[in-house]
């Protein structure tokens, strides 16, 4: 009798499998928005991860050089700088330019694609304000 229990035991399925964040968790549309394939593929060209990662490589060269020419001070400083301008942010569901960000790049004399197709009435991002500030506290 107890060679048939344990057979049983050990087809019977786990709770942590059923229950809500388990393996069958469902998508969480409200917060979490629609799944995206394209985000799931691998890239489709090599040079496509170079792209993505332009900015950082940029900021990681004028970093070396900077530090070459003046000093470690100068590329500390600046990071510090970096992170309080990413710390400044207007509400979630309110479009921000991040104008100081670009004026620290180098940016704000440049036109680039972003600048003349990237309309922020146009935007997808918009929801409802109440809704997004509570995700961002955290209270969902």
């Amino acid at each position: 009798n107890s060679r048939g229990t344990a057979s049983l035991l050990k087809d019977s399925i786990s709770f942590t499998e059923v229950s809500a964040s388990g393996l069958y968790e469902g998508h969480d549309l409200l917060r979490r928005g629609f799944t995206s394939v394209k985000n799931e593929l691998l890239p489709s060209h090599p040079l496509e991860l170079t792209e993505k990662n332009f900015q950082l490589n940029q900021d990681k060269t004028n970093f070396a050089t900077l530090r070459n020419i003046q000093g470690i001070h100068a590329p500390l400083k600046l990071q510090m700088e970096f992170r309080a301008v990413k710390q400044v942010q207007r509400l979630p569901f309110l479009h921000s330019s991040n104008m100081a960000m670009d004026i620290l790049r180098g940016n704000d004399e440049s036109i680039g694609f972003e600048d003349i197709l990237n309309d922020p009435s146009q935007s997808e991002i918009m929801g409802e304000p109440h809704i997004m500030m509570e995700h961002k506290l955290g209270l969902l």
